[in-house]
């Protein structure tokens, strides 16, 4: 009898040992076929994870700003991280940790796209061909596509999850030419997207101020009275006379 209790006793030490080991061991997230962090990250802190979290920050620097995809997280970065976190009901601390980086694996597709944009949608060009034919590598400029996508996520985010549409993103040269395209175009580097959707143009228009797009054109531009033009441009230059910008 007394084999027996203590064989009981230690069959329920490990499976108590084993529940208490699955309650408190964290569950990891992953995000399959993209970036995964593997640290925290707060300012000071400097990499190739910190230009990847700036990346899908880039679309909260407040009104007018810019953040710097350079690998340094600086002041301007913590500010968007508290951003980002906000809008997403999280603690709005500006250390980007387990909690930061779950809800932007959640936004995002396995090529690093939010899920709510596509290279496809930004290749959209004549058609669509390919990343090369630009004055930038191919994969120059499908990296300043994928920061246009995270901008204009959190655009779209802003506008209450309603979609945006890109009607022109990247152009080759020949094709910015055959539609009329500015020789100094940010489509032909990848680096913007013209917009229709459920809200107004000007309501775009307004809105993109906020979320890091340095070249802003809409209703009132020669041009732009059917679409609103966003560009990740880092200096700003704004006109839409419609829409009072």
């Amino acid at each position: 009898m007394i084999r027996i209790l203590s064989v009981l006793g230690l069959f329920a030490a490990l499976l108590f040992g084993t529940v208490a080991t699955q309650a408190v061991t964290p569950t990891k997230a992953y995000a399959d076929g993209c970036y995964t962090w593997g640290r925290t990250l707060s300012e000071g802190a400097s990499g190739e994870d910190v230009r990847q979290l700036q990346i899908r920050v880039a679309g909260y620097p407040a009104y007018g700003g810019h953040i710097a995809a350079d690998g340094a997280f600086g002041p301007a970065t913590k500010a968007a991280v508290q951003r980002f976190q906000s809008a997403y009901g999280l603690g709005a601390d500006g250390i980007a940790g387990s909690a930061t980086f779950s809800k932007i694996y959640a936004l995002q597709d396995d090529d690093c796209t939010p899920i709510h944009f596509t290279y496809a949608e930004l290749d959209d060009g004549c058609g669509g061909s390919g990343w090369d034919g630009g004055p930038l590598s191919a994969a120059a400029t499908k990296a300043n596509a994928l920061q246009t996508m995270w901008q204009l996520e959190a655009m779209r985010h802003a506008l209450g999850d309603q979609p945006l549409t890109v009607t022109s993103g990247f152009r080759s040269i020949p094709c910015n030419n055959s539609v009329g395209g500015a020789s100094n175009s940010q489509h032909l580097y990848g680096r913007s997207a013209d917009l229709v959707g459920v809200h107004s143009l000007c309501t775009l228009a307004k809105q993109a101020r906020y979320h890091g797009f340095g070249g802003i054109f809409g209703p009132g531009y020669p041009g732009h009275d059917d679409h609103t033009h966003v560009d990740i441009r880092t200096s700003n230059s704004w006109s839409a006379p419609n829409c009072g910008i």
